[in-house]
């Protein structure tokens, strides 16, 4: 039987043609998780999101994530708890400082997880805010009953070292029957007063949240080198204060004081997980209007 040259070229291109696919459908197979698997599946959202409270910035935590293909995280923002959360920085790190803040604003966080393949988690169940104060370090107050009278007395609210018996004094020292005691100034006794408590051997960072309740009756506190004391001032702003050094002549301390008024919020602010009990869960859902995220 004979065989033209037509119907050769033919079957020798078609031959070609089949290896051709065989060969790219071999490819493709050893090649199965690059080009037919497509990674669909966001990270599960961060948890243990807390925050830390500093002077002009909030330092923001949270647990690593444990998810094999995990990229990175996102940081977001709100000045609500829900709503639109503003997106604000990427890191791949479990903290980030927010330095973009205003003394005495309240900010609320939320952080997302994504992974290589650029899924992105819901944002964190956690509702976390907030509010940045100052704080200063070595403060030196005189005995007021020594010569150094006029630095013996502190306003929180200016920063300023003054005349213990000035109004706007909110606590001052003294060596007073041979105890070193810091006292809440009240000038009017009849009106709002200053109060004080001993928090005892703890470092400044762990007051927290100023107390409701346990405020001395006297007035005044006997200081002690390396306790920790709540202040909560006559015009209702809480403070802090770590001695670092007393002697009859005079005490070193650092302090801190939260500008919001009303807010008893001095270190860190850590909410339990939301919708555990059923109230209260959000799922975040993106939103393209505003390009932020929104609760």
């Amino acid at each position: 039987m004979k065989t033209s040259a037509r119907c050769l070229a033919f079957n020798t291109s078609y031959a070609a043609f089949v290896i051709a696919v065989i060969a790219i459908l071999f490819a493709a197979g050893c090649n199965d998780d690059n080009n037919l698997y497509v990674d669909r599946t966001p990270p599960r959202s961060p948890q243990g999101v807390f925050t830390v409270t500093g002077d002009g910035q909030v330092d923001v935590f949270w647990l690593p994530s444990c998810e094999s293909d995990l990229e990175g995280y996102r940081i977001y923002w709100n000045d609500a708890p829900g709503g639109v959360y503003k997106y604000m920085a990427t890191t791949s790190n479990t903290h980030f400082t927010d330095s973009d803040v205003t003394n005495g604003n309240t900010y609320y966080y939320a952080i997302s997880a994504f992974d290589r393949s650029g899924n992105e988690s819901d944002l964190s169940y956690e509702t976390v805010s907030d509010t940045p104060r100052p704080e200063g370090f070595d403060l030196r107050l005189y005995d007021y009953g020594g010569p150094n009278s006029l630095l013996s007395g502190y306003d929180f609210s200016t920063h300023t070292t003054q005349l213990y018996s000035l109004l706007l004094t909110d606590i001052y020292y003294g060596y007073v029957g041979g105890e070193c005691v810091m006292i809440a100034s009240n000038p009017y006794p009849e009106g709002p007063l200053t109060d004080i408590q001993d928090a005892g051997y703890r470092p400044l960072a762990e007051l927290d949240q100023a107390p409701p309740a346990g405020w001395t009756e006297s007035g005044w506190v006997t200081l002690t080198e390396g306790h920790s004391y709540y202040v909560w001032t006559r015009d209702n702003h809480y403070g802090k204060f770590y001695v670092k050094h007393v002697e009859p002549a005079y005490v070193v301390v650092d302090w801190a004081y939260q500008i919001d008024p009303g807010n008893p919020e001095l270190v860190k602010q850590k909410l339990a997980r939301r919708g555990g009990d059923g109230t209260e869960e959000s799922t975040p859902v993106q939103s393209a209007e505003s390009g932020g995220v929104a609760r």
